[in-house]
């Protein structure tokens, strides 16, 4: 006994393919018809949350990338650094190796940049190299952690001037308030409700990470200071006893 499996079969198994993997598709389409009808119900005030969001995801992704302990303050880096410049003041290729590794052995190659222009340098000229490069690390640390706290700071109240306007929308649909309260379109009532509610909820769900990760990177940033401003003087110190 066999079964034969004709042209028919074969189409008619390629119909039941092809319409498994449509239906495999019918949820992400209803969602984003879904997330569109939102969109849609909240208004104009929604577009500046939108565009608030995007940029808080962009800017936290950028921060996650940069503020990687490898690029600012590698463990073993200062014991190497003093380990190098033990016996004599390595040369310039060393030195530019070392600004190249991380924010941490730029400060550490100022200093040793500093000796190598100027041997009989004071410590206050030292101190001030390195420091001056210590200034401009941490600002290149801090950057975008304003823009990230600005948005965590307007974007509830960019909801509630969505609010305020769909309470507009919900005081214009009562006609003016002469024919009474029953009397108003239902449907621009609706709309305004939708507006006000939306757009709260949105500017709290955008302002909420964004300031929770905005005390994240503070916090982590206080930290990296920290660490380069001891190991800075802990360098100087070998440099001055180096020099001596």
């Amino acid at each position: 006994m066999h079964t034969n499996a004709g042209p028919g079969g074969a189409c008619h198994a390629g119909r039941g393919a092809a319409k498994l993997g449509h239906n495999r598709f019918l949820p992400i389409r209803a969602e984003t018809r879904q997330l569109l009808s939102i969109i849609q119900a909240a208004g104009w005030p929604i577009w500046p949350l939108i565009a608030c969001s995007v940029l808080a995801l962009a800017l936290i992704f950028e921060r996650f990338l940069t503020l990687k302990t490898a690029r600012i303050a590698p463990p073993k880096l200062l014991d190497e650094a003093i380990s190098v410049s033990a016996q004599a003041i390595p040369g310039p290729d060393v030195v530019a190796k070392l600004a190249q590794n991380s924010a941490l052995g730029e400060v550490l190659a100022t200093g040793l940049r500093t000796l190598n222009s100027q041997p009989r340098c004071s410590e206050a000229d030292l101190r001030a190299a390195m420091e001056g490069t210590g200034r401009v690390v941490a600002h290149r640390l801090e950057k975008y952690l304003s823009a990230l706290a600005t948005i965590a700071s307007a974007a509830p109240l960019l909801g509630l001037l969505g609010t305020v306007v769909g309470m507009i929308e919900i005081f214009g649909s009562q006609g003016g308030g002469t024919a009474g309260m029953g009397n108003g379109n239902p449907a621009q009532l609706a709309h305004g409700i939708s507006v006000a509610l939306y757009n709260t909820a949105f500017g709290l769900i955008i302002a909420i990470p964004a300031l929770i990760f905005w005390r994240y990177f503070r916090g982590r940033v206080d930290a990296y200071l920290l660490t380069l401003e001891l190991a800075s003087e802990q360098f100087l110190r070998h440099l001055l006893r180096h020099k001596k």
